[in-house]
C-alpha cells in the first residue's frame, strides 16, 4: 500500500481539528470518504499540476452571512501580515501559476489588498477577487471597482439568490439592495458585458439544507430575473454547494438536521466529480502563511499532508504538486450531485 493512502484515510491532525470536523466524524454514515474513493480507483487522490493559488488574506469582514463557512464577521480580527503577504506575493512572481484568487472574509478589507492587485495583475497571469458586493459600496472602498477594471480583475460576487427576500435572509436586512447597486455600478465599468474583458461572475448557494439545482437553469434564471427586474448584467452563474462547516454546520446542528444533511451529500454522491475536484489543482494558503488543499480544509486546519510543504515559507512547487489530497466526510459536499467547486458545479 503506498504510504500516502495511510494520509487519505486517517489523517493525524483530522480528530484534534475543531470541533466542527469531530462532529463529523461522529456521525453514522454509510460508507466514509475514503472508501469512496477506493471503490472509483482514486485513492489516494493525488495533486495536480497547480492552477490556482488561493490566497484568504483575513476574516475580517462587514457582513456575517449565515451560511459563511469561514465565520468571517466585523468581529474577527485576522489579517494577513506582512512578511506573509510579501512571501505569497514573490511565489506567485517567480512561478508559472497562472492563476492568483483572493478571498477572506472580505479581502478589500486588507490595509494591502490594492498594492497585491497591483502586483499580482502580471502578463498572461489571471487574478479573481472574490466579493461580497457589499464592501467596495462602502466609502473608504469606493476606488476598488476602479482598480479592479484597471488591472482586468475578473470577480465572483456573492449573490445567494435573485429575490430579495431570500438573498437578505443569509445575509442580512438590505444586504441584497446594495449588491444590486453593486453590480450596476461594475456593470457601468464594463463588468458583464460582453468582449470587455471584464469578467463579472455571480455565486449562488442554496439558503437551506438541499443541493444547488441545474446551473445553467440556474444562470438562465438569474439572468433574466435580474434583466427585467433591476436592469444588470452578468457573465456566469457559479452554483455551489454548502459544506457542513461556519455557521451552516452551526444551523444544521441548532436544527437537528446535521445526519439529514450528511445522508443527503452521500446519497448523491457522484464519481464522476473526483477527477476535477478542485483541490487537486489548487493550494489553499491561509492569512497567517500555512498551506491546504482546499478553503474547507483551512477552515477545519487540516494542512497539507506531512511529507509536503506546510508554511509559505517552505514553498516546494514541485513536491506541492506530488502530494496526497487530505480528506475527510465535508468532502461529500464537493462530490455531491454535478459536483461543487470555487468555479461552480463541475460535471
Amino acid at each position: 500500500m503506498d504510504n500516502r493512502e495511510t494520509q487519505n484515510i486517517e489523517n493525524p491532525e483530522l480528530s484534534d481539528s475543531k470541533e466542527q470536523s469531530r462532529n463529523l466524524h461522529k456521525l453514522m454514515l454509510k460508507k466514509h470518504f475514503a472508501e469512496a474513493l477506493r471503490e472509483n480507483n482514486m485513492l489516494p487522490l493525488m495533486a495536480t499540476q497547480i492552477e490556482t493559488m488561493q490566497v484568504n488574506v483575513g476574516k475580517v469582514c462587514n457582513m456575517a452571512c449565515a451560511h459563511c463557512h469561514v465565520d468571517a464577521g466585523p468581529g474577527r480580527k485576522e489579517a494577513m501580515p506582512d512578511k506573509v503577504v510579501d512571501r505569497v506575493i514573490d511565489i506567485f512572481k517567480t512561478s508559472s501559476i497562472p492563476n492568483f484568487d483572493i478571498t477572506g472574509g472580505a479581502p478589500e478589507l486588507h490595509p494591502r489588498f490594492r498594492e497585491i492587485v497591483q502586483r499580482v495583475s502580471l502578463p498572461g497571469r489571471k487574478v479573481i477577487h472574490r466579493c461580497n458586493l457589499t464592501a467596495i459600496m462602502t466609502r473608504p472602498l469606493r476606488d476598488i471597482p476602479d482598480l479592479l477594471a484597471e488591472h482586468k480583475v475578473g470577480i465572483a460576487g456573492s449573490l445567494p439568490c435573485y429575490e430579495p427576500v431570500d438573498n437578505d435572509i443569509q445575509r442580512g436586512g438590505g444586504a441584497f439592495d446594495i449588491a444590486i447597486q453593486a453590480i450596476r455600478h461594475l456593470n457601468g465599468l464594463g463588468y458583464g458585458k460582453e468582449d470587455s474583458g471584464l469578467m463579472l461572475n455571480l455565486v449562488y448557494n442554496p439558503n437551506g439544507a438541499f443541493l444547488p439545482g441545474n446551473e445553467a437553469e440556474l444562470q438562465a434564471k438569474y439572468k433574466q430575473e435580474l434583466k427585467d427586474h433591476f436592469g444588470v448584467a452578468f457573465n456566469n452563474l457559479f452554483a455551489l454547494t454548502n459544506l457542513p462547516l461556519g455557521r451552516f454546520l452551526d444551523s444544521l446542528i441548532k436544527e437537528g438536521r446535521l445526519d439529514e444533511y450528511m445522508a443527503l451529500l452521500v446519497n448523491a454522491f457522484n464519481p464522476e466529480t473526483i477527477a476535477p475536484l478542485m483541490c487537486r489543482n489548487m493550494v489553499s494558503i491561509s492569512w497567517d502563511g500555512n498551506l491546504y488543499d482546499c478553503d474547507f480544509n483551512q477552515m477545519l486546519d487540516l494542512k497539507v499532508e506531512g511529507t509536503a510543504p506546510r508554511t509559505v515559507f517552505d514553498w516546494d512547487t514541485e513536491r506541492l504538486e506530488k502530494r496526497a489530497i487530505v480528506i475527510g466526510e465535508h468532502c461529500y459536499g464537493c462530490t455531491a450531485g454535478a459536483g461543487s467547486s470555487c468555479g461552480g458545479q463541475t460535471v
